[in-house]
């Protein structure tokens, strides 16, 4: 390595892409030839500007994110409280590209190890085909200067969200992002497999230990990585997988389903945790529109949630400001009532009961949620404004009204006539 690194002038002058040849001429042994590439490529770093020696300094990249941000955190919190935005809005102000930076996936049921590292699928691709020479007994196949292809359904390794991410991060020096949605709606001791060891760091935020990848992966990593001499050789040829300090694995959680595939002790431990509270964002200023009839949507919230915390005794079961999307800031009467109340009834209080006084419409009967549809399917408005000014008397707030009176035959006229015009 020694002698690669000092004569690493010459030796690119002159064996240029033919080292094998160097160390014969040389004397050299087979086994020296890691070592001695090692060293010629050390003098082209210096060389390049990019002062990086493998194979001793892996690629520990310090990017800005890696400041302030852990390599590997879940944002938690009740639905619609932003954890998905607050992602976007972390990867907007550090200047993150999202198309080239950001390899994002989504857990559910049906995921598993394949769906999540890579498995062989079947692709289209296009196959040399043989072709018959005038004189010749047999066949030729294709070459580069006879392109005769055919599209044909082959079996090819096919990379999913991590080795995407994985092979973008030891390629680059910028952050890459390997963005989990709903990370607890699958099975993750299934779906990380191995990889779970990977996500103990170290102080560069290498992975302390590394994993040996099946074949299959062995030699998706050693093609894709040939040529690239920046990356460090044992990761390169593909026999073993180290996440580098580059890679942020960043997830998001919504606590209401964490039922549905519960997150061992060990797992949670390899990862920092980041609580979304429900918070009000006045600047979006969303409102609900019942008919003739607005209501503030903060303002709705915070009444029902005090409601769903004296019966669930639960931060789970809570609706954040994001639970539904305004379309120009306004939530008509459909999407409140698929959305908001059908939520409401069958996911938080179908468990608990209805027997807050909310859920009263007065002589001895409750409201049930057939009584906000009308025979056509669509939205009831009146029924819906009787339980939204239900809720407002019940559940009072100071200075903080739920429905937002609007009159257009009583507003407020001009102090004065307008001026006829002049002749």
């Amino acid at each position: 390595m020694y002698f690669g690194f000092t004569h690493g002038k010459a030796i690119t002058t002159f064996y240029e892409g033919d080292y094998e040849q160097l160390l014969i001429d040389g004397g050299f042994n087979s086994g020296s030839s890691a070592y001695f590439s090692g060293g010629i490529n050390a003098w082209k770093n210096l060389r390049d500007g990019k002062y990086v020696f493998p194979p001793f300094i892996q690629n520990n990249v310090t990017p800005s994110v890696a400041n302030n941000k852990p390599l590997q955190q879940i944002f938690y919190g009740a639905p619609g409280t932003g954890k998905s935005h607050r992602i976007k809005e972390i990867i907007k102000e550090h200047g993150i590209d999202e198309k080239e930076q950001v390899i994002r996936t989504t857990f559910h049921p049906d995921s598993d190890y394949s769906t999540f590292v890579g498995c062989y699928k079947p692709i289209m691709k296009s196959v040399p085909q043989t072709y018959v020479v005038e004189g010749n007994e047999k066949p030729v196949m294709a070459d580069k200067d006879n392109q005769a292809t055919k599209e044909e359904i082959v079996y090819d390794y096919t990379p999913q969200a991590f080795v995407q991410a994985y092979t973008k991060a030891w390629t680059t020096d910028k952050p890459v992002i390997l963005v989990i949605e709903e990370i607890n709606r699958g099975n993750c001791a299934q779906i990380f497999g191995d990889i779970f060891q990977l996500l103990d760091r170290g102080d560069d935020g290498v992975s302390e230990y590394e994993i040996k990848p099946d074949k299959a992966l062995e030699n998706y990593l050693r093609d894709y990585f040939a040529g690239k001499d920046d990356v460090p050789e044992d990761i390169r040829n593909g026999k073993i997988m180290k996440l580098p300090g580059n890679l942020y694995i960043w997830a998001t959680m919504n606590t209401s389903d964490q039922s549905l595939f519960p997150i061992d002790s060990a797992f949670k431990r390899r990862w920092e945790w980041k609580y979304m509270p429900i918070n009000n964002h006045e600047d979006k200023g969303y409102q609900i529109e019942i008919g003739d009839a607005k209501y503030d949507w903060w303002g709705f919230l915070v009444r029902i949630n005090h409601v769903i915390n004296d019966t669930t005794n639960s931060e789970d079961k809570k609706l954040g400001y994001f639970f539904a999307k305004a379309k120009g800031k306004t939530i008509d009467a459909e999407q409140f009532v698929g959305k908001v109340l059908f939520y409401l009834w069958n996911d938080v209080f179908k468990s608990y009961g209805f027997d807050d006084p909310i859920f009263s419409k007065g002589d001895n009967k409750k409201f049930e949620f057939s009584d906000f549809f009308m025979n056509d399917g669509n939205p009831n408005t009146d029924t819906v404004n009787l339980f939204l000014r239900k809720l407002e008397e019940t559940i009072k707030m100071e200075g903080l009204p739920l429905e937002i009176i609007k009159d257009k035959q009583n507003e407020a006229q001009p102090d004065s006539e307008p001026q006829e015009a002049e002749a």
